[in-house]
């Protein structure tokens, strides 16, 4: 997945592992649960079209934020893209779905990812693997690095699956979405509600889903996603506090699909949902413009 601004992932664990563990424990958070893989469990070339992760082929999501980072105080402009591409790979015996996921800070290229998701059976979307770049530049924007930590795939150097998104979320359900502790990934998440209303550039939404997400790795870094019925994640938030202030805030700007593929009805609501919400948007502008002459 793709890790947005990869410095700020970088966290001062000792200035923040107080600030996570006040607000992690007053929910007191049961331990995450590692799904039980079995590639027998997959239909080969299903489609990934779980009501809060459904990923089409053609499809571009774009995001996009001022952002700043937590250890230096440095503010930048991210823009995020994952394209959902016609590729899928052979990840542990499942034919997973690749998506091409980029970040840019100040439109300099900073991360370079390869996704892999897989849909079983029951509607649980697999997390199955990741191959990431990180790149280092000097002050004239010369690619002077690159780092791939964080890169694994199932079944390799120990490495075992996690969800994404569950078939029937509900609150309180706390899962592993990787645990590849010789890659240095463990990210996992619990389902934190399941009626959040939220607004971003892309459109109005309720009835989101919203997790919250940690990992062992840097255990003061707490971030918040919140998903769309018909789209997936709408809204981001990283570096949250004890008072549950976010230091960054990056939403959806816009969904596109390039294709002409048949999409599942969940998708269509949403996209109608994004349609409907710029619609009235430009009405506004209409009659502001009127009013104004």
């Amino acid at each position: 997945m793709s890790r947005r601004f990869a410095s700020a992932r970088r966290l001062s664990v000792l200035s923040l592992t107080l600030l996570a563990a006040v607000f992690i424990s007053s929910r007191a958070l049961a331990g995450p649960v590692l799904p039980n893989f079995s590639a027998s469990n997959f239909a080969s070339n299903a489609p990934i079209d779980n009501k809060f992760f459904p990923i089409v082929p053609g499809t571009t999501f774009k995001y996009g934020a001022n952002v700043s980072d937590p250890e230096s105080g440095d503010t930048g402009f991210e823009r995020d893209e994952d394209f959902v591409t016609n590729q899928r790979t052979n990840i542990g015996g499942v034919n997973a779905r690749v998506v091409h996921s980029r970040v840019w800070l100040d439109d300099v290229l900073v991360e370079d990812t390869l996704d892999y998701y897989a849909q079983d059976k029951s509607g649980n979307v697999w997390y199955m693997g990741e191959d990431t770049k990180e790149f280092e530049h000097d002050d004239n924007g010369k690619v002077i690095g690159t780092d791939t930590t964080g890169s694994w795939r199932t079944g390799v150097n120990g490495a075992k699956p996690g969800f994404i998104m569950p078939a029937n979320p509900t609150v309180g359900f706390s899962y592993f979405q990787e645990s590849a502790p010789n890659d240095e990934a463990l990210d996992q998440a619990e389902v934190a509600s399941l009626n959040e209303s939220v607004s971003v550039p892309a459109g109005d939404f309720t009835n989101a889903l919203k997790t919250l997400e940690t990992t062992e790795l840097e255990p003061g870094n707490l971030e918040a996603k919140f998903y769309a019925a018909g789209v997936g994640p709408v809204l981001i938030l990283e570096n949250i506090g004890a008072d549950g202030t976010a230091l960054n805030r990056i939403p959806l700007l816009s969904v596109t699909t390039a294709n002409a593929i048949p999409l599942p009805p969940a998708v269509w609501s949403g996209m109608l949902t994004i349609t409907l919400a710029l619609m009235v948007a430009a009405v506004n502008v209409r009659r502001r413009a009127m009013q104004a002459a």
